[in-house]
């Protein structure tokens, strides 16, 4: 499934996104993208978000009351905006989501995937309830994988390249500890009266609410029969090697 989520999420981008081409994506992360004002109904309705300028056009998101407003914090995960985020994101969730899934089999890792996705948004939503941004991708979902791979894998040791020439074996806990950690600085400034004023645009709280839920549910969705199958494994390749 890990693959499966990577495969939809490349389809919506060439298909809904129009591989990146301005106006489908400006339009794409307008209509379906997850807005808290929206959501929450605390921004104004007619408000707009200027969105850039395609051609001789100047491009605006519009707060209105459309029915899918509800469905875009599942929606927008499976959005991006632009070749980066794609990348990065479907890197994370090709290195973390793989393993995870082996102990969640793949119905309960899907559920997981939604769920956290879904509890990244209302993060965000809880910090700034008001927001007339549209935001997307799969960072919170894949945040929560990333929280559930320090519960499940927290020994495990992964390579970690620390420019410009060191490459590394670093346990996953250091590794996923510090990076939420750097999260959490980066969010703090978001808690304050002017956090719109020095904000750096990133919705990190999706990202440390979907992490958080991420730990508090790897347990709860884990196989047993997989996870011990897992080890079994495990053991039998440590003693023939």
């Amino acid at each position: 499934m890990t693959i499966a989520l990577l495969i939809v999420t490349w389809a919506v981008w060439f298909l809904v996104q129009g591989g990146g081409s301005p106006l489908p994506l400006a339009v794409s992360v307008c209509d379906l993208g997850f807005v808290p004002g929206e959501f929450s109904r605390q921004a104004p309705v007619g408000f707009g978000v200027p969105l850039g300028r395609v051609g001789n056009q100047d491009l605006a998101c519009v707060i209105d009351e459309q029915p899918i407003n509800w469905l875009t914090p599942v929606i927008s995960v499976f959005l991006h905006g632009g070749w980066g985020h794609l990348i990065g994101n479907s890197l994370y969730l090709w290195v973390f989501g793989n393993n995870v899934e082996d102990s969640m089999g793949r119905g309960r890792f899907v559920l997981f995937y939604l769920l956290t996705g879904v509890a990244a948004a209302m993060a965000h939503l809880l910090v700034d309830p008001g927001s007339p941004v549209p935001t997307v991708g799969a960072s919170g979902a894949i945040s929560g994988i990333m929280g559930a791979y320090l519960m499940l894998y927290p020994r495990v040791r992964v390579r970690t390249f620390i420019p410009p020439f060191f490459l590394l074996h670093v346990p996953a806990w250091a590794v996923l500890v510090l990076w939420f950690g750097s999260q959490v600085v980066a969010g703090l400034p978001d808690l304050l009266p002017l956090r719109r004023e020095i904000s750096g645009g990133v919705a990190v709280w999706a990202h440390i609410g979907g992490f958080m839920v991420g730990v508090v549910l790897a347990r709860l969705f884990e196989n047993p029969d997989l996870v011990r199958r897992r080890r079994t494994v495990s053991d039998a390749k440590a003693v023939w090697s």
